[in-house]
């Protein structure tokens, strides 16, 4: 199985970055601070205008919060994914739970469905699911290609017993891929230790706003996040130090082959 890194991105520029960094793929996305929701229409098409190898894989997620969904908000999901089959995008991430906390499975196959023959992968929602062997089975038998996740714990290097017991479940029947907190020190310990081959990192930095002129006391958004004034991007440099750094280990750990 080939090793793979994705990037967050929360723009058409950090597609950019992460494809200059030698990513293999982009999970596109806005409202970061969210957890992630839906990217536009215009997002969408100028990360593929800009980009011309990167896999790119789009969020279908309505709004942050819980992942009960209302019949508008389906429709709006399978919308989105209609989009993104129109618009030829590598696949498309979502998951979807009932309000015991497990899977909703007919929900889910109805998105899978939907979404075919685009690669899927099942997001976070998996971290807050109530049993994640029983919904690792559901998702396998859906159809999804990978699951996101962080073994449900805050990060993903404490959830390394519970990411390397699914990767053995999975036993090459979907992809478990690691995410958040997953950074260049860490990337090798974590696939050595849970034996998974897709990482997921968003690779960012801060970003300072070119605007001379700034009235700080006034908020358009949340005053909790950052100020207006910085954003946060994915950056090329760090990107390609995460690739490399990787490739270069695996490479001494194989004894100089490629697998």
């Amino acid at each position: 199985m080939g090793r793979i890194i994705e990037i967050c991105a929360n723009s058409a520029h950090s597609c950019v970055e992460a494809e200059a960094g030698g990513a293999a793929r982009v999970e596109l996305c806005a409202a970061i601070p969210e957890g992630g929701t839906t990217p536009s229409y215009g997002e969408i098409r100028a990360a593929q205008a800009l980009t011309s190898s990167i896999a790119i894989h789009v969020i279908i997620r309505p709004r942050g919060g819980d992942f009960l969904y209302t019949p508008a908000e389906i429709q709006a999901m399978l919308y989105d994914i209609e989009l993104c089959k129109r618009l030829k995008v590598q696949g498309v991430v979502f998951g979807c739970l009932t309000k015991e906390g497990d899977i909703d499975t007919a929900l889910l196959r109805r998105l899978v469905d939907a979404a075919k023959p685009l690669s899927v992968t099942f997001h976070r929602a998996f971290d807050v699911c109530r049993d994640p062997f029983a919904a690792l089975e559901e998702i396998i038998e859906a159809g999804c290609d990978r699951i996101l996740t962080s073994g449900q714990q805050a990060t993903a290097e404490e959830g390394i017993p519970l990411i390397a017991e699914l990767v053995k479940r999975a036993a090459g029947r979907i992809v478990i891929m690691p995410g958040c907190g997953v950074r260049e020190h860490n990337i090798v310990r974590m696939e050595a230790e849970t034996g998974a081959k897709e990482f997921h990192t968003s690779a960012r930095t801060l970003i300072q706003s070119r605007m001379e002129y700034r009235n700080e006391h006034v908020h358009t958004g949340n005053s909790n996040t950052l100020s207006e004034f910085e954003r946060e991007e994915t950056e090329r440099g760090i990107v390609e130090r995460c690739v490399k750094l990787y490739a270069a280990e695996i490479r001494e750990k194989d004894g100089g082959r490629d697998r």
